[in-house]
């Protein structure tokens, strides 16, 4: 063989040998991208980080990896993380609406409403957009007050929490405190006597049984709760029945005025508690927590207010719980699989209609033997079949196993860290 041919058949040995391994790689990444799938379905979020990272290469960047490395660190409130990869993810799939929505998202939870607005709009939610926009100039949730700490007594506790507040300096009135809910959310004829400025047709909300209901997007001048006053705060309106809770409930106080704030509901001292997001109230309340033998609990944050931690219900296999403390005299919601899982049985149980956010709703009664959230433990506590949207276990990508609520947590003062991404669940002093 002359000089030449060896050097051809070289050449086309190391090529064949670039193809294999270039195929290789691609098949390895697929497979990495595929396992981290699965992990993130199933909520280990750290775990399938780690293999989202190593399917990545940057020569060849994955979109579908990129996408979700972005949506596991807006999970985490790691903002800046997450507005690098989801920027990524537009650029890498303009005709996809999900790195859009979530880019969305990752500008709304840090207020930055004038970035948001675009790309609500680009993924067809005029009415948000158009609330956001109304923002230009102004600063949104902007607390003032001497106080560095508010306690807002509990009106009453059950079947869940209510306080007085003032609503543009309007008379006091009752608002009840919901996690399930995204934002402050008013009664349609309260809204419309306090000038509320509505945005846009109204969208579509899915409340407990997979019933909807219209909400129409807002705005308010200012909500006076205890010492603080905050202005500029974005609202929702929910049109349907109002919940019988022995007085006249006239909103709701949900997530996302509650993170702008280290805020606890603290059921034994029956009052909420409010702390201004400083690193002196913080290192306070840490050392308070630590003294109390407070159960710390790492968790996540899906869309505005959808805080899911590990939890267990009887022996199950651990699963992610949503924290909503918005279930009227119940502790524990969750789907047939999660029944199933935790060897409940609901044969022979009688079914009673409820009242949801979306309408009435048939329920069934159920008694947990032990459910858990992290450590902390409770017994006995009363569930309730049917009212679990179907549409909610795997609706956010990841498996949500069932509702942890207002019959768990009343034993607790239950604090909410969203810089930190933990609650503390502290027991009554």
């Amino acid at each position: 063989m002359n000089r030449f041919n060896r050097t051809m058949l070289a050449a086309i040995t190391l090529a064949l040998l670039s193809l294999a391994t270039l195929g290789a790689s691609d098949e390895g990444a697929k497979n990495l991208i595929k396992r981290g799938d699965n992990l993130f379905r199933s909520g280990r979020f750290a775990e399938a980080e780690k293999v989202y990272r190593a399917a990545v290469a940057d020569d060849d960047p994955g979109s579908h990896a990129v996408l979700r490395l972005g949506e596991i660190a807006l999970l985490g409130n790691r903002f800046a993380e997450a507005e690098s990869h989801l920027q990524r993810a537009v650029k890498l799939l303009p005709d996809d609406k999900r790195p859009k929505s979530l880019l969305a998202q990752c500008y709304y939870r840090q207020d930055k409403f004038a970035q948001a607005a675009p790309f609500y709009r680009e993924v067809d939610r005029e009415a948000a957009a158009d609330q956001l926009a109304s923002f230009a100039g102004l600063t949104p949730y902007d607390v003032s007050g001497e106080a560095n700490v508010a306690h807002v007594k509990f009106e009453q506790t059950d079947p869940l929490p209510v306080v007085k507040a003032r609503i543009n300096d309007s008379d006091e009135v009752y608002l009840l405190i919901d996690t399930g809910a995204p934002v402050l959310m008013l009664a349609p004829e309260f809204a419309e006597s306090v000038g509320m400025r509505r945005f846009g047709p109204p969208e579509t909300a899915t409340f407990a049984g997979g019933r909807t209901a219209p909400v129409h997007r807002g705005t308010i001048e200012s909500i006076q709760l205890g010492e603080f006053k905050i202005t500029n705060v974005p609202v929702s309106v929910r049109e349907g029945p109002r919940l019988p809770m022995g007085k006249r409930i006239d909103g709701v106080i949900g997530t996302a005025l509650l993170y702008h704030f280290v805020s606890t509901l603290d059921y034994p001292n029956k009052q909420l508690t409010l702390r201004r997001k400083t690193d002196k109230m913080l290192a306070d309340f840490e050392r308070e927590a630590k003294a109390q033998q407070a159960h710390v609990v790492p968790f996540w944050l899906a869309e505005t207010h959808i805080m899911v931690a590990w939890g267990q219900v009887n022996d199950a296999e651990p699963c992610l719980l949503f924290a909503d403390t918005g279930l009227a005299g119940g502790g524990f919601l969750c789907p047939g699989s999660t029944i199933k899982a935790a060897g409940i049985d609901l044969s022979g149980l009688p079914s009673f209609q409820g009242m949801g956010g979306g309408g009435p709703v048939t329920v069934t009664p159920f008694m947990v033997n032990t459910l858990a959230l992290g450590d902390a433990k409770q017994h006995n506590v009363t569930g309730m079949f049917g009212a679990f949207p179907a549409e909610s276990e795997y609706g956010r990508g990841f498996r949500i196993g069932g509702i942890i609520s207002h019959a768990f947590f009343k034993p607790y003062a239950l604090t909410f860290d969203f810089d930190r991404m933990q609650l503390y669940l502290s027991p009554g002093q």
